[in-house]
């Protein structure tokens, strides 16, 4: 069964999707910008995104991916209210002057939740050996169309039930949106909210208002999508890139370029270091500031290189995806993940560096930056 699952033999099934906004009306709106210079073309951007899966058991007679995904319908409403941009959408900016500048505004329009199942164990996942292709199927994600950015969401989630009771949630956003940093920090509290309110309920094995098999209409076809369907997607985490992530634990300047560089340029040798790869003459810098607004910039590597950074810049920590705090992701008390996968997608042969502000963490410390170098094979 292996070997057909990771020749594309078998096939996902989506049975349902919906929409997820905030339990509240966000007012005042908020918005973030988005520069992309005019010369760099915004349509390979927006296809830039994050990747998480996070694989959990069957933790009972009463624990399933249908149950979990009609509880998110509610627990995830009430995490957007202090989060309401990942709800946003994409749209023109209106006082650029016609710059190019878009915006992301917290307009409640929705994060997208889609329901899946597969006829597969997470028995047999797991044991895959080669598990890119079956991975790529546990994520969905559309690309943001440039013509009608705002009707695409900028956030998926897509909960796939494996025929042992098992179940997977994925995680798709783009970068405009969240980085692996800030979106595991949302996780976290998210996840938090929905082990809280799971205490509260009255019968503990109360069925949730959205539970699918319960709201599935007789005779309604499933979707089935075949497990090489990468290729149209591109979610494939083999689009072969290599992310290295770096911490700093102390503030930079959001304006001094020259700072920047010499950031980007010790990471990027260090991230050339462990992964034996070379970063293209040519990369995309994001920059995001302490406000959530977003700078897409086209470095040459040479540029980056030609000021010495050698002691300007101390502390930066190289981290692994362990060290975001993934492990603390559980949908039910005490069920934590068994097997989880993150990867960032970008388009091929096209390297970027993210510097992004740290978030809060749990003990309420923040400050420093973030620093993801991808490189692609």
């Amino acid at each position: 069964m292996s070997e057909c699952i990771a020749n594309g033999a078998t096939k996902l099934q989506i049975e349902a999707m919906q929409t997820v906004m905030p339990l509240k009306p966000t007012d005042p709106r908020h918005s973030h910008r988005v520069s992309v210079p005019e010369n760099h073309g915004p349509g390979g951007s927006f296809r830039r995104r994050f990747h998480m899966i996070l694989c959990y058991n069957k933790a009972s007679d009463d624990d399933s991916g249908w149950i979990v995904a009609g509880w998110i319908k509610e627990s995830l409403g009430r995490a957007l209210i202090e989060n309401p941009v990942l709800a946003g959408r994409l749209r023109k900016g209106e006082d650029n002057g016609g710059s190019g500048d878009m915006e992301i505004v917290s307009n409640d329009c929705g994060v997208r939740m889609l329901e899946a199942q597969i006829n597969i164990s997470l028995a047999q996942f797991l044991g895959l050996k080669h598990k890119r292709v079956a991975e790529s199927e546990l994520v969905f994600w559309e690309d943001v169309q440039e013509s009608t950015p705002q009707y695409c969401p900028l956030f998926y989630i897509q909960v796939t039930n494996f025929n042992c009771g098992g179940y997977s949630i994925g995680i798709s956003c783009s970068l405009f949106l969240a980085d692996p940093f800030s979106m595991t920090s949302f996780l976290n509290k998210w996840s938090k909210i929905h082990c809280t309110m799971l205490s509260q309920v009255d019968k503990p094995n109360k069925i949730p208002t959205f539970y699918f098999p319960n709201l599935r209409k007789p005779g309604t076809l499933p979707t089935h999508v075949p497990l090489d369907s990468s290729s149209t997607n591109d979610n494939h985490p083999a689009a072969t890139t290599k992310t290295v992530i770096f911490r700093l634990p102390t503030k930079i300047s959001n304006s001094d370029k020259e700072i920047h560089k010499t950031l980007a340029a010790k990471c990027i040798e260090e991230a050339e270091n462990k992964t034996s790869k070379r970063l293209s003459s040519r990369f995309t810098m994001f920059l995001k500031d302490s406000s959530e607004d977003v700078k897409v910039e086209s470095w040459l590597t040479e540029d980056v290189f030609q000021k010495s950074f050698s002691g300007l810049i101390s502390g930066v920590d190289s981290l692994s995806w362990e060290d975001l705090g993934i492990d603390k992701i559980c949908f039910k008390e005490d069920n934590k993940a068994v097997y989880f996968s993150c990867w960032i997608s970008s388009i091929f042969g096209e390297d970027f560096v993210m510097i992004v502000p740290s978030t809060d963490d749990d003990e309420g410390r923040s400050g420093g930056h973030n620093i993801i170098v991808t490189i692609s094979d």
